[in-house]
């Protein structure tokens, strides 16, 4: 059977990864994935990110990142899903939990936080939000 939304399944790995204290956690790479994994980087989320390409399929492994025994992501939300994409202009991109948390944003110019698409003057696709 076919995935319908890899990008939900991979937000749903790094929850349960965290969840249980796991240090990483690997998944099918692709080129979005590796694009919200920059962006989460970038942000202080996990510690990196690598592409392992071993076998004829490539494998994302994303390092997980802990504070004082507690995982630094609290919560991450899919919120465009394949049966209700959500679309938000510049002036309705969305602000996570008082400006604590990202919206990561799907636009022309890439893959981008809510902060950095207002701040270039566009909007997009909102894949996730992550506190």
């Amino acid at each position: 059977m076919a995935m319908t939304d890899p990008i939900g399944d991979m937000l749903t790995r790094i929850r349960n990864a965290a969840a249980v204290e796991y240090p990483s956690v690997t998944m099918p790479a692709s080129r979005v994935k590796q694009d919200i994994a920059r962006v989460l980087a970038a942000e202080g989320y996990i510690k990196g990110f690598e592409v392992i390409s071993e076998n004829s399929k490539p494998e994302l492994r994303i390092d997980l990142k802990y504070f004082n025994g507690e995982p630094v992501i609290e919560s991450l939300r899919r919120i465009s899903r394949p049966g209700r994409r959500t679309y938000c202009g510049l002036n309705e991109l969305p602000e996570v939990n008082g400006g604590l948390g990202e919206a990561i944003i799907s636009t022309s110019q890439g893959i981008m936080t809510a902060k950095q698409a207002k701040k270039a003057g566009i909007g997009g696709e909102v894949i996730c939000t992550v506190t």
